[in-house]
């Protein structure tokens, strides 16, 4: 007897109608033998049986001749109703069509297992069975198995397609099936708003958001609470945010819920909605004239904040062009603007308010507004309510720029005026309202009012009503006056004869009682922000007209004696911009010199820079305020710099005031010998500083000097020299042997020397490599002194000592001998061209970021220094690089960087000839097809045979620089707090040259194991005391583990950068350089470092350990 093993997987969901028996042979028990599972052959034979072997706990011996049936296990007869099993037939545990895969393995479904074994089959049914020729058990098992093959290759590919679909369904479940359940589950109002605030915690994907809205609306409709359908209206308006997703698709179902609302808080909600979904669709006129159409149609709702929401919206999405509203049909097409005028006079102030913001909306959007509301904002700045007037006045400025020059009448009276004086009046009284906020933004409008006429701008210092704004009524004008009142009263009315003001009966007032003296109200308000305000106001108007600032000046340097700083470093600031246009006075200056006791160091400083601008008229106000900065110079040591600096332009300013003052200065004696004063007092050198820089203007003035002074000169030149000028004193070798014959009268000889030092470099073709690197190295060593001596031009040459020791560390690293000994035994130098490459990098980095005032020009230079370095790193590395598979990525990500910089600076290009770039820019085909060998061969070659590039230089460039004031570092205490605490050490720094300093400085603080802490100052730590100067005042929070000893701490400054916001990018024009950093190379691409630009201060501290 032979044994087939035939393993079957049921997958069919319809069973067979036949019934369930299995036939075995009668010698054995029922495990063991043929077992075939029948149903009746008049079905499909796609639902045929199949041969199975079940688990023995469901046999059950049935009848005689080994016949037995498969019996359901508990819950199996579930699945299958006994209608369709018929009257007592057993419901198999499973069914389906028939996959098999033969050797007798486990099925991983059911884990039944089929056999064959020769034995006679018959079905329970009654029904024949087809006879075969040979007919047995083999044979009929043989066409069993047949069919079962066939049934096989049918149905595997199905069951994978299944099976992959549904993993792809339950990857990603939907919101909104699950917002749907969440508000199926819930059982009352309050749970329901309670699942919306979760949801409205959660992100919701673009893809969802469609679904998540329809589900909110279906449950909007079924809502009854109106705090839940407030709650669904709120997130309809954030779901149409979602980026990405296009609202259009609900804008119709918005609209409609507005249909049938009751809720005035729903309704102010759904509108607002609606105001973010016109907003976030494009522009489409008719999409928003149907919104505004929906806006008009609840403005007479009785609730004040859907009215508001109403005109909001009308503000927003109204037409602006006035076509657009003459083709639509409907009411709501008429002028927006009349629609919006009509809710001026509304009952609530919240409107009133809304309907004026509104009307500057559409001012904002382009819309010219009508000057026929002029009348109405001006009854409306007589509001009881603060937010009216103050929209009101904002409206009126509008008007007043829209038509300065249209007329407009004088209330009660024929007289009339032009829009822009009688708005300015206007605005004028609103410095005297009740509230100031409104008394605030009242004083800044009044400074932007650049067209008012002179009288009425001069009308604001005087609170007494000047004559040129009062016009006399004529005799006729009086006389019918008085005939159309009555010469004698008629008694009905009290005091009808009573007297009146003379000026009155005779007068007509142009501006209003009130407005007069505006200024003089605002400078002595109560509140420092209107006095702020009001100072910038003055501030603006007096740089615009020379005499309305003469004017205002008494009443700018009493406000230096402010009670608030902040008003007084504004007043300082402000006389600083208009001090062109002004000459102070003895009395003002005493006044002015006085707030240099003041105990902040910004305001001394602010007013030292106040001086340096200053024009002052006898020669007793300059000596006044050399003896208050020689008081302010003994009290105050640290503002040393700053009042030498004052004195440096007080002196060029005053020449002529100065010399009279010279003997008495200096204490010389037209017959006595005087001391010699001590060069190291610095009021010595401060009197020094004056009288030198006057002397450069009055050529004689140094016949008054004596000899000594002569030496101090030529000492101060040389150790001050930012602060005393070049002087031409006769008889004196000293100075005029400086001066070649070939200078002109008027140039700098320092100026002259570093414009000679770089043609000396640029001309060492003719020099050997070793006479070049001393040129250089002499030139560099110059060019660094001439930067120590002379601050003007300290920027220009530190700048370029810096691009020649690019240069210089270039050349040395392209030494011949360096290249031809094989790599392996030149480890040394390759470590140097190594270094120097980076080093060349750093440098690069620091001449484009540290520098204000890099051209174009500088620019490009720049970037073919550091495109120089690149090449020889990819040099030494291919040279140190075993392999050339890492090569290929190297070699173009460079090739990538040449075609960048060609598309970046292609205008630049054409001066550029003969240089490193110009040359691999004509060998680029050949590069791009050769192998990272041959590159690094060509590159190697073409580094050597480049010229050196002149480098121009800028009419102005500065160098960033910083110095720390405090600490000061000379204290031997150490600042002792207990480990793991902090303690917080106060710096206080000068920042000179940085363009956006609350951006870009870093406090570095460096402790003794090598740990580096980076601070970033707050915004609020910087003040700014002139141009170009910054003062970071902060504290910087220290904290460490506990130390045996004191150490040292250093503390820095640095100056981040980032290569993305390259100076390239904003200098280079349009054609050129693109805004983006696509056209970058790749390697700039979000490149970030910090430069450091300050010495460091070492702080003694000392950590000690906590107490138990």
């Amino acid at each position: 007897m032979r044994k087939a093993n035939i393993t079957v997987h049921l997958q069919q969901r319809n069973p067979p109608e036949g019934p369930a028996v299995i036939r075995s042979c009668p010698r054995r028990d029922p495990p063991e033998g043929l077992f075939v599972m029948w149903s009746c052959p008049r079905r499909d034979p796609s639902q045929g049986s199949a041969v199975m072997r079940p688990r023995p706990p469901s046999w059950e011996k049935r009848g005689g001749g080994g016949k037995v049936a498969l019996r359901p296990r508990s819950g199996e007869a579930a699945a299958y109703p006994a209608a369709q099993r018929g009257p007592g037939r057993a419901a198999p545990p499973s069914w389906g069509r028939v996959a098999v895969a033969t050797g007798g393995r486990r099925s991983t479904e059911c884990g039944l297992r089929a056999e064959r074994e020769d034995a006679p089959v018959a079905p329970p049914c009654g029904c024949s069975v087809p006879s075969v020729p040979g007919c047995g058990a083999a044979s009929w098992a043989a066409h069993l198995k047949k069919r079962v093959y066939e049934e096989f290759s049918k149905v595997v590919q199905q069951q994978h397609e299944e099976l992959s679909t549904k993993k792809l369904r339950l990857s990603k479940p939907s919101k909104s099936a699950a917002l749907h359940v969440d508000l199926c589950k819930a059982t009352s109002p309050a749970d329901a708003l309670q699942y919306l605030l979760q949801f409205a915690r959660k992100p919701v994907e673009v893809e969802s958001v469609e679904g998540v809205v329809r589900i909110l609306l279906e449950h909007y409709y079924k809502e009854n609470d109106a705090s839940v359908r407030l709650k669904i209206a709120s997130l309809l308006g954030l779901l149409s945010k979602t980026a990405g997703f296009s609202p259009d698709c609900i804008m119709d179902d918005a609209i409609n819920t507005l249909q049938n609302e009751k809720s005035h808080q729903v309704l102010a909600q759904l509108l607002d909605t609606l105001l973010v979904i016109g907003t976030k669709l494009p522009e489409n006129p008719s999409v928003r004239m149907r919104l505004v159409e929906v806006a008009c149609k609840h403005l007479t709702d009785s609730s004040h904040g859907v009215r508001n929401k109403c005109l909001q919206l009308i503000g927003c999405l109204g037409p602006v062009e006035k076509g657009v509203a003459k083709e639509a049909e409907s009411q709501a097409a008429k002028d927006v603007q009349k629609i919006i005028g009509d809710h001026f006079n509304d009952q609530d102030p919240r409107v009133r308010t809304a309907a004026i913001k509104a009307m500057l909306q559409l001012h904002e959007r382009g819309l010219k507004l009508q000057q026929a509301i002029y009348s109405q904002a001006c009854k409306l700045l007589a509001d009881d309510y603060e937010q009216v007037r103050s929209a009101a006045v904002q409206l009126i400025w509008v008007l007043s720029q829209l038509y300065p020059e249209s007329i407009v009448p004088i209330p009660s009276s024929n007289e009339e005026i032009r829009l822009v004086d009688d708005a300015f009046g206007k605005i004028c009284h609103m410095v005297s309202d009740g509230s100031w906020v409104v008394r605030v933004q009242a004083a800044k409008l009044l400074g932007s009012m650049q067209q008012v006429s002179s009288h009425f701008l001069e009308q604001t210092l005087d609170k007494k009503l000047m004559s040129d704004l009062r016009r006399k009524r004529t005799a006729h004008e009086r006389a019918k006056e008085l005939y159309s009142s009555g010469e004698f009263s008629s008694g009905r009315k009290w005091g009808d004869d009573a007297p009146k003001e003379e000026i009155d009966t005779g007068a007509v007032n142009l501006i209003e009682s009130g407005a007069c003296g505006a200024f003089v109200h605002g400078l002595e308000d109560e509140m420092y922000e209107v006095r702020i305000a009001a100072v910038e106001a003055l501030c603006m108007l007096a740089q615009s007209s020379p005499s309305f600032a003469e004017k205002c000046l008494d009443f700018l340097v009493d406000m230096f004696n402010d009670e608030i700083e902040e008003v007084r470093l504004q007043s300082i600031h402000t006389m600083r911009k208009i001090s062109n246009n002004i000459t102070l006075r003895e009395d003002q200056l005493d006044t002015v010199l006085a707030v240099l006791e003041d105990s902040s160091r910004d305001i001394r400083e602010a007013l030292h820079e106040l001086l340096c601008c200053t024009n002052v008229s006898t020669k007793e106000g300059i000596h006044l305020a050399l003896v208050e900065l020689l008081k302010n110079l003994t009290k105050y040591p640290t503002d040393r710099e700053s009042i030498w600096k004052c004195l440096k332009f007080l002196g060029s300013r005053h020449p002529t005031l100065v010399l009279p003052l010279v003997p008495e200065l200096l204490s010389t004696h037209p017959f006595f010998d005087t001391p010699e004063p001590d060069m190291d007092d610095p009021a010595y050198i401060a009197v020094l500083v004056l009288i030198f820089n006057a002397a450069k203007s009055c050529p004689t003035m140094p016949a008054l000097f004596s000899d000594h002074t002569f030496r101090h000169y030529a000492y101060l030149r040389d150790s001050l020299s930012h602060l005393v000028p070049p002087l031409r004193l006769p008889g004196r070798k000293l100075v005029s042997s400086a001066v070649s014959p070939s200078i002109s009268p008027h140039e700098d000889p320092s100026q002259q020397f570093l414009h000679q030092s770089l043609e000396r470099v640029y001309n060492f073709q003719h020099l050997d490599p070793q006479g070049i690197q001393e040129l250089l190295e002499f030139t560099i060593r110059d060019l660094q002194r001439l930067g120590e001596l002379q601050s003007e031009l300290a920027g220009m040459a530190d700048f370029t000592a810096t691009y020649l020791q690019c240069q210089l560390l270039l050349i040395k690293a392209l030494q011949e001998k360096l290249w031809n000994v094989a790599a392996p035994l030149y480890l040394k130098q390759n470590a140097l061209a190594s270094a120097a490459a980076k080093q060349i990098l750093e440098e690069t980095y620091k001449m484009e970021f540290m520098y204000s005032g890099v051209e174009s020009r500088q620019v490009v230079i720049i970037h073919h220094m550091r495109l120089q370095a690149k090449a020889l790193q990819l040099i030494v590395t291919a040279r140190t690089t075993r392999g050339v598979e890492p090569l290929f990525g190297m070699c173009e990500k460079f090739l990538q960087e040449v075609d960048s910089f060609q598309r970046c600076f292609i205008s630049e290009l054409p001066h550029m000839q003969g240089s490193f770039v110009d040359k691999l820019l004509d060998l680029m085909p050949r590069l791009v097809t050769s192998k990272p060998s041959e590159v690094v061969k060509i590159l190697q070659t073409t580094l050597r045979q480049s010229t050196f590039l002149h480098l121009p230089l800028p009419e102005q460039l500065h160098k960033a620089t910083a110095n720390i004031i405090e600490p000061t570092g000379e204290s031997d205490n150490p600042l002792r707090f207990t480990s793991g605490l902090v303690v917080a050490l106060d710096v206080d720094a000068t920042v000179e040259h940085v363009q956006d300093p609350q951006g870009t400085v870093k406090v570095q603080v460096l402790y003794p194991d090598g740990q580096a802490q980076l601070i970033h100052p707050k915004p609020a730590d910087f003040r700014n005391p002139g141009p170009g100067r910054h003062r970071l005042i902060t504290q910087v929070y220290l904290s460490h583990t506990a130390w045996t000893e004191p150490c040292q701490i250093e503390v820095r400054l640095l100056l981040a950068y980032n290569s993305n916001k390259s100076k390239a990018s904003t200098r280079i024009p349009k054609s050129t350089w693109s805004d983006s950093s696509e056209a970058l190379p790749p390697s700039e691409n979000g490149i970030e470092g910090t430069i450091p630009f300050s010495k460091p201060v070492k702080v003694y501290i000392m950590p000690k350990p906590a107490r138990r």
